[in-house]
């Protein structure tokens, strides 16, 4: 019983994360107008809406063969998140080492549905997947729900936050 109402609580962290982060982006459009400034449109060219999409599976393959450089170029260096069951910050370094020693392994994902919204070179990415996965040498498969914030950088898209939560 406390897995699941720990689950329900990071969901609604993950849906409030979201909440916060639109809010924000109303926000500073709102005063951009008020400045007589345009505000922030999302776009909608299905070319970098897809690429967006491509990075998000690009991460869940890379993850599930241990390819520790395609993770390298798909995290950025500042990447961080807070970890759903520890509560506490993870950085890109811990990741990599969690996959590379094997503390952690995808053997199996499938992506639901994927939102995009981008505004410039900031996008927003969110969706649901469900993940067969080994952590510490338990099994912590099950349905996630998540978001990535990415951001246009050096001419390519990289992953700078990451928000999940385990919902069953």
């Amino acid at each position: 019983m406390k897995k699941r109402v720990l689950s329900q609580w990071f969901a609604g962290l993950l849906l409030f994360s979201a909440l916060v982060w639109w809010a924000g982006l109303s926000i500073r459009g709102a005063a951009a107008m008020g400045k007589g400034l345009d505000a922030p449109v999302p776009s909608k060219d299905p070319t970098v809406i897809e690429s967006i999409k491509q990075v998000e599976r690009d991460m869940g393959d890379a993850m599930v063969a241990v390819d520790i450089d395609k993770l390298n170029q798909i995290f950025a260096d500042d990447w961080a998140t807070i970890g759903y069951a520890s509560g506490k910050i993870i950085t890109k370094e811990k990741v990599l080492r969690g996959f590379k020693s094997g503390n952690d392994k995808l053997v199996s994902y499938a992506l639901g549905p994927i939102d995009v919204q981008v505004f410039g070179d900031v996008a927003l990415a969110h969706g649901g997947v469900t993940e067969k996965r080994i952590r510490d040498g338990k099994d912590d498969s099950g349905e996630v729900l998540y978001m990535d914030l990415l951001e246009k950088r050096a001419g390519k898209w990289v992953v700078v936050r990451s928000e999940s939560a385990m919902v069953k």
